[in-house]
């Protein structure tokens, strides 16, 4: 069986939401939101994690979140990229080929114990395989303001993390990415390993409760999960 590894991404400014923190590093309930997904994988069976981070902010991670918090499992804690798919690379790239990596955006605090074992089993034998949930919404395929068409709600599913590979599969995908195809902006690691590898990647079953915090909106909630769970 592969060792398997946490990559968490931390890196990013937050554009979308806008603020002076990052929403990675805002305090919610009393901690920053990267210390929940920390925490998770921390008391999970991963063999280690690598942090990637804003330069600015190594020494915040490490004394306010590593070390207040006594987070063990930090394997390495290293400088992020300009685009996601830079700090996912930076982040592959320091792990043993022979092993499994679960790849986590740092804004989701509430990925479950569950859902990360689940992933870990499901890379094993599946090679590439990612957490989605099935989309409650009707969604419209948008050109020029108006409805160009309607897909089968049926086929939709919303991505999540942690994206879970065989190591050598993602770190191969990153070659080739930099050799045959430099220009191409991937939106997730599946994503990668489709267009550049060819690669099918199975899905397995997410929860709703993993949320991405990007807007104000998504705080409210989040806070809301955190006080049930207090209760």
């Amino acid at each position: 069986m592969k060792e398997s590894y946490a990559i968490v991404l931390a890196a990013g400014s937050g554009r979308r939401m806008g603020g002076n923190v990052p929403k990675q590093y805002r305090i919610l309930c009393g901690k920053p939101v990267l210390y929940y997904s920390l925490k998770a994988f921390e008391e999970s069976s991963v063999a280690g994690i690598v942090l990637v981070v804003a330069e600015d902010m190594q020494s915040y991670v490490q004394e306010e979140i590593i070390e207040k918090y006594h987070i063990k499992k930090i394997k390495a804690v290293i400088v992020g990229g300009k685009e996601r798919q830079d700090s996912v690379k930076a982040g592959v790239m320091c792990l043993p080929k022979d092993s499994c990596v679960l790849v986590h955006d740092g804004a989701r605090p509430f990925v479950s114990a569950e859902l990360i074992e689940r992933m870990i089993e499901n890379a094993q034998k599946k090679k590439a395989c990612i957490p989605a949930v099935a989309v409650k919404d009707t969604i419209k395929l948008v050109h020029n303001g108006e409805i160009a068409a309607t897909p089968n709600r049926a086929e939709l599913y919303a991505a999540q993390t942690p994206q879970a590979f065989w190591t050598e599969l993602l770190q191969e995908a990153f070659y080739k990415l930099e050799i045959c195809e430099p220009t191409l902006q991937v939106t997730d690691d599946a994503m990668l390993v489709e267009e550049v590898l060819g690669q099918r990647v199975a899905i397995v079953d997410g929860e709703y409760r993993n949320i991405k915090l990007t807007t104000e909106e998504d705080f409210v909630i989040a806070q809301a999960f955190l006080q049930q769970n207090a209760n």
